[in-house]
């Protein structure tokens, strides 16, 4: 029997979770399988594999063939590398004592190498927030500027408006006034005439007094 170790799916749509499996190669992707021997969550980063190292390389030295996908997650959980070693002992060019020391001197690299990817990333990820804060701050600034600046134009358009409004006003009062002269003229006049009248009407008077006496004095002289 043809043995795969392969990727078994699991998880959610879009969120996909991974069983490492060693299973017959006759079987389909998600069918039965012979044991799991650990897991894979891409969605982490970096991705998160948990592997059941001995269960791995025991399949390996049976025989089983991985894929291409769990041949590169064997490599990266040293698999791979301890079934390389457990075959140069079996030759004798290694002791069981130099092949640990060995793959424990590679874990401990690897440790490393994902430490300070994870390092990485997090102050990555610390830059970007910075980034995204300082761009946030620039941008609230900017639209409190630019709604100042519009209420100081508001502000001076209604100051504009209001003096417009004033201007027609006292020039209607100035026209109102020049309308109202030749009224006051109108009304005047009939005034002085009226006081003028009088007068001129006396004078008729006082002439006919004169005249009635000349008449009484000739008529005296005439009976004399």
């Amino acid at each position: 029997m043809s043995v795969k170790i392969r990727l078994q799916r699991h998880g959610k749509k879009g969120k996909p979770f991974y069983w490492v499996v060693a299973a017959d190669a006759r079987s389909k992707r998600d069918g039965k399988y012979l044991e799991k021997i650990g897991t894979y969550n891409p969605n982490t980063n970096p991705a998160t594999i948990d592997l059941n190292l001995d269960s791995a390389v025991q399949w390996l030295h049976n025989g089983a063939q991985p894929t291409d996908t769990a041949r590169a997650i064997l490599s990266y959980k040293g698999a791979l590398l301890k079934h390389h070693l457990d075959g140069g002992i079996r030759k004798g060019a290694l002791t069981q004592e130099q092949a640990d020391a060995k793959l424990a001197a590679w874990l401990e690299a690897k440790a490393g190498k994902v430490d300070a990817k994870k390092d990485g990333l997090s102050k990555a990820q610390e830059a970007a927030k910075a980034k995204a804060f300082k761009a946030e701050q620039a941008a609230n600034a900017k639209r409190l500027a630019a709604a100042a600046q519009a209420e100081v134009e508001a502000t001076e358009e209604v100051a504009e408006e209001a003096a417009v409004e004033e201007t027609p006003a006292a020039e209607e009062v100035a026209e109102v006034a020049v309308e109202e002269a030749p009224e006051v003229v109108a009304e005047v006049a009939p005034a002085v005439e009226e006081a003028e009248a009088p007068a001129a009407e006396e004078a008729p008077a006082a002439e006919d007094s004169s005249v009635s006496e000349q008449a009484e004095q000739a008529s005296e002289e005439a009976e004399a």
